[in-house]
């Protein structure tokens, strides 16, 4: 069973923030489907060198770039639709908010068990049969409900705003948060 990740992600730029962040979603979904191969692989294999590579794909993506995106989400997306007249979209921005509460909550959990499998120790496979699936399903919630509602409308409301950079600036700043520069504002 292969467990690693393949790396054809379509290239997105900062130059366009809202094709960034479905590109990272992408990454999510590439990275939960790694995460519940492992568990299959640790049920059939145990845990071998491919488990300690693949656990530790999980916790760099979930560690470094997850916290990133989230936080890119809660800079530029959540305000928008906070600042909607649409009661919908204020309720979708707390509820996206209250999942990133809850992905982090399960990620507490879940990382030390990970840890362990990329450390080589025994794998606690029972936890991860139960932690896994769960959080594997609410990021999928998670994805639809922005893909489908929160990144076009958010998208919408920056582009009929006042500010004609607003989505330069979110992309400077998504780029320079991560350290990467080369935006250019303006043409």
């Amino acid at each position: 069973m292969a467990l690693l990740m393949p790396g054809n992600t379509p290239a997105a730029t900062f130059e366009r923030p809202f094709d960034m962040l479905a590109a990272c979603h992408d990454r999510v979904q590439r990275s939960l489907s790694l995460l519940e191969r492992l568990v299959a692989h640790l049920e059939q294999t145990g845990n071998d060198a491919q488990a300690h590579h693949a656990a530790a794909d999980v916790l760099r993506y979930f560690d470094l770039a997850a916290p990133a995106h989230h936080e890119d989400e809660e800079r530029h997306v959540f305000p928008l639709l906070d600042a909607s007249a649409d009661p919908a979209l204020r309720d979708t921005a707390r509820q996206l908010r209250a999942d990133h509460a809850e992905f982090n909550a399960q990620w507490q959990r879940l990382r030390p068990l990970l840890s362990q499998v990329m450390q080589g120790r025994d794998a606690p496979l029972p936890q991860l049969q139960t932690l896994v699936p769960r959080f594997a399903e609410l990021h999928e919630q998670h994805l639809a409900l922005e893909n489908s509602l929160a990144f076009p409308q958010a998208h919408a409301l920056m582009r009929h705003s006042d500010d004609p950079l607003m989505e330069v600036r979110m992309g400077e700043e998504m780029a320079g948060r991560r350290g990467v520069g080369g935006v250019v504002v303006g043409g």
